[in-house]
């Protein structure tokens, strides 16, 4: 099959109608974070922690839906998949921009998310399976700077607009954006993938897929501001937990799953699978601790804060198709030594910020951070999924999503307990020694400031030693072989048994 369909043409104008849909889709992911003080004033919610099931939220239905995205994309066709998801991302983003309240608001939020859910893996398999394996690296190169620089840009677009203009201009913004994207799906989509109309859903496996994913992404992402040893956290943990083993479990057993897990008795691609994991706990890192460094111990502006962080984006988005030439020329291992060799040195640099450090010297190492990203995850995974063969690729394209956003959730909701305890920790220590009666309100707020460097720092400290981890496992990396011979063996292989690399 893979060879048939590299000798079509290429859908270029199918492909430039999916990057315009999921840029946006994409983009607006990361656009409300810095909205959400501003949308507590203008709709008085009273605490933090319910305006932030807007990002909570969206989070969770997306983790939900995303493993039903290899069911979706093998069931139906490309064309009317897109035409429906943008749909419903479209009608999610008018609710929002028109919201007279919380309740429509958050449910906006939601409906975007199930719109969204499905972009990313969709224009992932139709990357794949439109370009011969040997040109896939440039290809998903254009992949990752849709999939990278769009939530980059996301913040510092936002805190422009929260500066000078309403947060409903970041919905506004984004909804003729969403309508021209679904116009011209309607206008010029068309099926470039193969689908299979008898395929069928085990509802079992969608219900423990919800529970397991739900509970996990629920319970680390109340567990950043609720603790560990909260009752509700523990509880879906727990709960998440069991669900999820039981998920695997009957995977392993459907002869048709919901999630194809035997992707991972490929070698390279379960290697694959796990650096991008442990990859994604440090990148999720980076994104927390280095905006409450830059707002809450040196108090620069969000504006601010997000143009310090633009030209790491700009150098991720440029670096992107670069990156992917890289890789079908050198292979993937050399690329990622050498981003994760930078991505460590960066951030050890990250973990001795001071309470003086320079504007210039932030935007540095920052964007020294986002270069060494760039060679990392999109080599890496195209390497991985290139040793599956296309039948498989749903699969392989979800459970890699899938199991980077719980991972991200788990390393941020982690690194941000170590962050609140060293803080706490540190802040009673240093408060020990001086006399309460001396104690002013300057005296308290710098104290506290500098409590809170210390625990960023120890953060960033944990989150050098996982870039360590990524980096060790960066070494085992092997080129898959993608001569013909090589994907004919792969394609007529009746069980994953490991695909020849060399």
């Amino acid at each position: 099959m893979d060879s048939t369909l590299q000798k079509k043409k290429t859908p270029y104008l199918m492909i430039v109608v999916l990057f315009i849909g999921a840029f946006v889709s994409f983009l607006n992911n990361s656009l409300l974070n810095v909205a959400l003080p501003s949308i507590m004033i203008d709709l008085e919610i009273a605490d933090y922690s319910t305006v932030q099931w807007l990002a909570t939220g969206y989070m969770l239905v997306s983790g939900v839906l995303i493993p039903a995205s290899a069911f979706l994309l093998t069931r139906f066709s490309n064309r009317s998949l897109f035409i429906t998801s943008m749909a419903i991302f479209t009608l999610g983003t008018a609710l929002a921009a028109f919201a007279p309240n919380f309740s429509i608001l958050l449910t906006g939020r939601m409906v975007q998310a199930a719109g969204s859910s499905v972009m990313g893996p969709l224009l992932m398999n139709i990357m794949l399976i439109s370009f011969p394996r040997e040109k896939r690296g440039a290809a998903m190169g254009i992949f990752g700077l849709v999939m990278i620089t769009a939530p980059a840009i996301g913040p510092t677009l936002s805190g422009y607009i929260v500066q000078y203009y309403d947060w409903r201009v970041l919905f506004e913004m984004i909804l003729p954006l969403a309508i021209i994207s679904l116009l011209l799906a309607i206008w010029k989509a068309e099926n470039v993938m193969e689908q299979n109309k008898n395929a069928t859903v085990d509802y079992a496996s969608v219900i423990l897929s919800c529970i397991g994913f739900g509970g996990l992404l629920y319970g680390c992402s109340s567990a950043s501001s609720d603790g560990w040893t909260d009752g509700v956290v523990l509880t879906t943990l727990i709960v998440g937990g069991i669900a999820l083993i039981a998920f695997i479990l009957r995977q392993l057993k459907l002869e048709v799953p919901l999630l194809d897990l035997r992707v991972y008795k490929y070698p390279m691609f379960a290697l694959a699978s796990i650096i991008a994991i442990v990859n994604a706990v440090a990148m999720f890192s980076g994104m927390i601790l280095t905006p409450a460094y830059v707002q809450s111990v040196r108090g620069i502006s969000p504006l601010d804060s997000g143009l310090m962080m633009l030209p790491g984006a700009i150098v991720m988005g440029i670096m992107s198709p670069i990156t992917g030439k890289l890789f079908d020329r050198f292979g993937p291992r050399i690329l990622a030594v050498v981003g994760l060799v930078v991505m460590a040195v960066s951030t050890f640099m990250l973990a001795h910020l001071q309470l003086d450090s320079s504007y210039t010297y932030i935007i540095l190492v920052y964007t020294l951070r986002m270069f060494g990203m760039s060679m990392v995850m999109m080599p890496i995974m195209t390497n991985g999924l290139n040793q599956l063969p296309t039948r498989l690729n749903p699969h392989g394209t979800a459970i890699n999503n899938t199991a980077q956003q719980v991972a991200g959730s788990l390393g941020t909701a982690v690194l941000v307990t170590i962050m609140n305890t060293v803080t706490k920790s540190e802040a009673t220590s240093l408060m020990s020694g001086i006399d309460p009666t001396t104690m002013t309100e300057a005296t308290t707020a710098a104290l506290t400031q500098q409590a809170l460097l210390a625990g960023i720092q120890y953060s960033f400290y944990v989150t050098f030693i996982v870039n360590i981890v990524a980096l060790v496992l960066a070494l085992f990396v092997k080129r898959v072989d993608t001569s013909a011979e090589a994907v004919s063996k792969i394609e007529n292989q009746p069980t994953p048994s490991g695909a020849a690399v060399k």
